[in-house]
């Protein structure tokens, strides 16, 4: 088609030196129009690298990295999505129209944060998981989500990806600008992944508050307005569960939840850091210590949110609550946590915890030995004791210290979906 044959873009950003990139949106409908002619899989797979990865800009290379997408998954789309790509095609080249804006953009954010360092923005085409993201320092925007709109066909993926379309109905084309400051403001923290909720919420509502202050116009998500509506049920949930190290019942959530309302930790965020702005008299001063807090360091954070008087009670109060709330692992048997002489060979162990647990989640991870003292997984036996008791089946060498991190973040977890604390769980073999 004619605006395949256009050059690709990139943007310079006159004020700070930075780029606009849109290389990629165009390699990839050039693979794309390749491989729904070719009828192989193999083919098709190797189209997508040679025309689209292999020619992938640092911002392509960092999105796939950062959303774990591969060729074969990008062929799958392709060939199980054809009404959506054929939808979204024209909006994803649209990326151009927006460049002044955010260039303007981008120089008010530096009148309220002069620190402000420069960065690349890229355009991408991804695989509907992000439609804005930060890594190494690059800014990357989902092109497939972010410039979609409400004419925009979902349902080849609505039982996978179930909140797109409440999301793709509110026109997020017409919000490009605002995400892009609101992911510039990420690319200048000190970390984009929190430790906890808390600290991910707060990374967030400072990138959300701020793209306000410095745009000069309202959030344009609707969890904010939802959010005051709702502020005192909202807080009363929250802090059962700020400190835990699941965010998904708050952050990149669906909308079937109890208020009906995905991303509710951007409320909160924002609505913590909009009082510590309001507060504050120094106003530059603020947005400098609120994008320059270290997110992940505990005090700063938990001194941070304080001062604002947000919520009713002391943030300790609401980590011991969460802690007591935490299933824990009681016990290993068959091998003792710690033991010295195990046979080598085949063997099982059971994990014993205190709750009842989601038999849909299992975590386990290296411990500080790394990936050389790990042992080889066999068999999964099953849960046993009310869902209590995991058993597994592993393999052993002799003459050797294992270790294995049994995790809560991101794995284990009771039946109400809170994590269970992580474990260290260590042993050595004996001879054969």
């Amino acid at each position: 088609m004619k605006y395949l044959k256009l050059l690709f873009l990139i943007l310079p950003f006159f004020g700070l030196g930075q780029q606009i990139i849109s290389k990629d949106v165009y390699n990839f409908w050039n693979a794309y129009d390749k491989i729904i002619q070719e009828k192989d899989q193999d083919n098709q797979i190797n189209l997508i690298k040679t025309l689209y990865i292999d020619k992938a800009t640092p911002g392509l290379a960092g999105i796939m990295k950062a959303r774990n997408y591969s060729a074969e998954e990008y062929v799958f789309a392709i060939n199980n999505y054809p009404k959506f790509w054929k939808s979204i095609r024209e909006n994803t080249l649209k990326s151009n129209q927006f460049s002044k804006q955010i260039e303007n953009g981008v120089d008010q954010l530096k009148i309220i944060y002069p620190e402000l360092k420069p960065v690349n923005t890229y355009f991408e085409i991804g695989i509907l998981r992000t439609g804005g993201t930060t890594i190494d320092g690059m800014l990357l925007i989902g092109s497939e989500n972010a410039l979609a709109d409400k004419s925009v066909i979902t349902e080849e993926f609505d039982d996978k990806y179930p909140y797109l379309r409440s999301y793709f109905d509110t026109n997020p084309i017409n919000d490009v600008v605002f995400l892009n400051i609101h992911e510039y403001i990420h690319t200048q923290q000190k970390e984009t992944i929190g430790n906890t909720l808390l600290s991910q919420t707060i990374m967030e509502g400072v990138a959300e508050f701020l793209a306000e202050i410095a745009l000069k116009t309202k959030s344009p998500n609707p969890q904010i307005e939802f959010g005051y509506k709702n502020e005192e049920k909202i807080k009363l949930e929250f802090e059962k569960e700020m400190f835990s190290p699941n965010i998904y019942n708050w952050i990149m959530n669906s909308p079937n939840n109890q208020f009906g309302m995905r991303d509710l930790g951007y409320f909160v965020g924002y609505a913590i850091c909009r009082k510590y702005y309001e507060q504050s008299k120094d106003k530059k001063t603020a947005v400098k210590e609120m994008i320059q807090l270290d997110y992940n360091n505990e005090n700063e954070l938990v001194n941070f949110v304080e001062k604002t008087n947000y919520f009713s009670k002391k943030l300790d109060f609401y980590k011991k609550e969460f802690e007591k709330s935490q299933p824990k692992i009681l016990s290993i048997s068959q091998i003792e946590n710690g033991s010295k002489n195990v046979k080598p060979g085949i063997v099982q162990y059971s994990i014993n915890f205190s709750q009842e647990m989601d038999t849909n989640f299992r975590g386990f991870d290296y411990g500080p030995l790394g990936e050389q003292a790990i042992y080889k997984f066999k068999k999964l036996i099953g849960w046993s004791n009310n869902n209590k008791t995991l058993t597994i089946e592993i393999e052993v060498a002799p003459n050797k210290k294992y270790q294995v991190t049994i995790q809560g973040k991101g794995g284990f977890r009771n039946k109400d979906g809170v994590f269970a604390k992580t474990y260290l769980f260590e042993f050595e073999t004996g001879a054969e």
